[in-house]
């Protein structure tokens, strides 16, 4: 704000500089001009004296003598001829020379000649273009400071705050065209993660509850388990029918703590999913669009051949945004796990459903490993040593089905392929 407070001072500082300099200017343009019309005067003068009889001169090569007037001093002009003589002529101005044979007065030169002095009035609608130029500079100049730099200045401090984790200070909503919308996105950001955070804490909570419960659950079991153990170790049950019970008993005790254990991973993974879904509709030309302007640079930038076949636009069932999520973690994945050589996106239409499929070349996963690609916290071996956290499908399979929709993989031959179902 200081450095544009500034740039406004500067441009006023020039501005009454200009105003300052310019009626110097214009005099001494004045002052050189007013002096060549008399040099002209001067030779046409000097041309005429030689002789004793006035000859009208040959003005084509002047600039600033327009005429010549000779009025004899032998006859008695009459004032009619003196009126027409000292007369202005088409509002041009004129200087009066007398023409002297030796001492003898022969008469008297009319000079009618055009002064371009640059005069009073030229000069004052010249200060106010500047003076309009100059108002309208500074006035656009305020309306930048007050009406974007210091609503983004004020806003400037906003992101670092919500960085810290200090959800709690709102922003006065505005109507200004351009950071009325931003301001109100902001706060509805903030207001979303004081949402989250507070859930988080709660979930947080839940989840010691819920791990104190389990571990105390599991004890009683687990005990029993280590009791039967040790007396099948120790030889204490002389028969075989007791030894098999004992082992029973231990088998019900841990499908028990497995059933425990299932429980803590369900409610461990049932918060990953709770992503809010809108249940409305879309044209796939929209998604279509946002992927495309998304990733067809970043494919040109990895040399990645990006390929995407002609398609109908049709209206599916769905969330715009939750669909953009869904393909651009697959096309994440296609750059992370592919050999960087191709991707492409065909359509298809079967029973009334839209199909889009993704393919990327690359190495393929194991029979194994693929029966797993969906499920949460699985990562395959072909993850090594790359970032992420195995939730990934885990989450799109989530959201297509929360949209009423499905997705599929496949191991083709030259590459791995998703395709996703919209109704």
């Amino acid at each position: 704000m200081k450095k544009f407070d500034k740039l406004i001072a500067v441009v006023l500082s020039v501005y009454v500089l200009i105003s300052l300099v310019l009626p110097i200017l214009f005099q001494s343009i004045n002052n050189e001009e007013s002096s060549e019309y008399k040099v002209e005067i001067n030779r046409i003068y000097l041309g005429l004296v030689k002789g004793s009889t006035f000859t009208e001169p040959n003005l084509s090569s002047y600039e600033y003598i327009k005429s010549v007037a000779f009025l004899p001093e032998i006859s008695r002009p009459s004032n009619e001829e003196l009126d027409k003589f000292y007369k202005s002529s088409n509002g041009m101005e004129y200087e009066i020379k007398p023409w002297y044979d030796g001492d003898n007065l022969l008469g008297y030169l009319r000079f009618n000649y055009i002064n371009r002095k640059v005069h009073n009035s030229f000069l004052l609608k010249v200060e106010l273009v500047l003076f309009m130029f100059a108002v309208s500079m500074i006035s656009i100049l305020l309306y930048i400071r007050n009406s974007i730099l210091k609503p983004f200045n004020t806003l400037s401090e906003m992101p670092y705050e919500l960085s810290k984790g200090n959800f709690k200070e709102d922003i006065k909503e505005s109507k200004d065209r351009y950071f009325g919308k931003f301001i109100w996105g902001i706060n509805i950001l903030r207001e979303s993660l004081d949402h989250h955070k507070v859930k988080e804490l709660r979930l947080q909570k839940e989840k010691k509850l819920l791990l104190i419960s389990i571990s105390h659950d599991i004890q009683t079991p687990l005990n029993t388990i280590k009791l039967y153990a040790k007396a099948i170790a120790e030889e204490v049950y002389d028969t075989n029918e007791k030894k098999i019970l004992a082992a029973k008993q231990i088998q019900e005790k841990s499908l028990e703590i497995e059933s425990f254990v299932r429980e803590l991973i369900k409610t461990s993974t049932e918060d990953v999913l709770d992503i809010e879904v809108v249940d409305g509709e879309f044209y796939l030309k929209d998604l279509m669009d946002k992927i495309v302007l998304t990733y067809k640079e970043k494919c040109n930038l990895k040399m990645i051949d990006f390929i995407v076949e002609d398609y109908n636009n049709k209206l599916v069932k769905g969330d715009l945004d939750r669909a953009f999520e869904v393909i651009g973690n697959i096309l994440e994945n296609a750059f992370k796990y592919g050999d960087g050589k191709e991707i492409k996106v065909s359509f298809y239409e079967e029973d009334y459903c839209q199909l889009i499929k993704i393919f990327n070349t690359g190495g393929i996963v194991s029979q194994n490993e693929f029966n797993h690609i969906f499920d949460s916290f699985y990562r395959a071996s072909n993850s090594e040593g790359k970032q992420g956290n195995g939730l990934g499908l885990y989450i799109c399979k989530g959201i297509m089905k929360k949209m009423d929709g499905e997705i599929f993989a496949e191991c083709e031959k030259e590459g791995m392929s998703f395709t996703l179902v919209f109704r």
